[in-house]
């Protein structure tokens, strides 16, 4: 990070989408017999079909993505719950980071020069631990802080044990939640004896600059910084032209990289999104002119294409400068 700008990969359900899947697609060799619908549990087909996640791997690294994000956004036994497959998590999150990792080691060892990561993705759950899910009953909430610990917790244990580099606290819409996860992160650590490097990226919902919860940019950033990251940055909810104006807000204020993984712009009536590769690069173009990010890639709607546009002008500049430990 201190030599050069890193790209991170593109949206995974983006690409999954491209293979058209049926249920017995989300079911093969580990959930036949499974009473509810598992159709779009996107995180299974890291166990019934492998073989899709580790290509999707392979075609964002060779577009030149240097980290990989895990199969693993809802890799909780809280989003699980929805599909009574609390049990099934440590599976979800160990294989999705060996596949990974398998990919990645691949490509480091056909190119040494230009070394692969993965990174361990830990979503935000379906649950808000700051805001009450019932309009009459505003101090009603629908998880605790504690029970979240304790998912996270699970989480990072088999991301850990799958081979994970980086841990990336990502799409966060409530701080609260994520302060949940890093406090299960820390206790991970301590008891394993093992730190990797903390990457958060928080989601800014629309042009008011503020999270779900109604936090700006800065208090966000001042919310974690009390942990040692790798960086906070921002993705997903914008495009990257809407996302720039906060970005330059973490570039000011904050002692850690920064990192930026936008949309491909907004979606459609039919939520599907049409900002093509050339598109996004010229507005990821104005991050790199200001010297904002140490990591940038995409969220929904980008592809290997987005990806290799974005590697192509990454290349050509330098990385923001970074004051560790401030």
């Amino acid at each position: 990070m201190e030599n050069r700008i890193l790209v991170l990969d593109g949206a995974m359900g983006t690409m999954i989408q491209r293979h058209f899947l049926e249920e017995d697609d989300f079911r093969k060799g580990w959930f036949e017999g499974h009473d509810f619908s598992l159709k779009g549990n996107n995180d299974l087909l890291s166990l019934t079909r492998p073989d899709i996640i580790k290509s999707i791997h392979a075609e964002y690294f060779q577009a030149g993505a240097d980290i990989a994000e895990t199969n693993t956004f809802s890799g909780t036994t809280i989003a699980q719950a929805d599909y009574g497959l609390e049990k099934s998590v440590y599976d979800i999150n160990y294989h999705s980071a060996k596949i990974a990792k398998e990919v990645a080691d691949e490509f480091s060892e056909r190119e040494p020069d230009k070394p692969r990561f993965v990174a361990g993705s830990i979503g935000p759950t379906n649950r808000t631990a700051s805001i009450s899910p019932d309009v009459n009953d505003p101090g009603f909430r629908g998880i605790t802080f504690d029970e979240l610990i304790i998912a996270y917790s699970e989480q990072t244990n088999a991301l850990m044990d799958g081979g994970v580099d980086i841990l990336l606290v990502e799409t966060v819409f409530d701080t609260l939640n994520a302060k949940a996860a890093l406090f299960a992160i820390d206790e991970v650590f301590e008891k394993r004896g093992v730190k990797i490097p903390i990457m958060v990226s928080g989601t800014i919902t629309d042009q008011s600059g503020r999270t779900l919860t109604g936090q700006t940019t800065e208090a966000f950033l001042i919310s974690i910084a009390h942990m040692d990251l790798l960086s906070v940055g921002l993705n997903c909810a914008l495009g990257a032209s809407m996302m720039r104006p906060y970005l330059q807000v973490l570039d000011k204020k904050s002692p850690f990289g920064v990192s930026a993984h936008p949309n491909a712009g907004l979606p459609n009536e039919f939520g599907e999104y049409d900002e093509t590769a050339e598109s996004m690069g010229a507005q990821i173009k104005d991050y790199l002119d200001e010297n904002l990010v140490n990591i940038v890639g995409g969220c929904c709607g980008t592809t290997p294409d987005h990806i290799a546009e974005i590697a192509r002008m990454a290349k050509e500049y330098e990385p923001r400068k970074i004051e560790w430990n401030v």
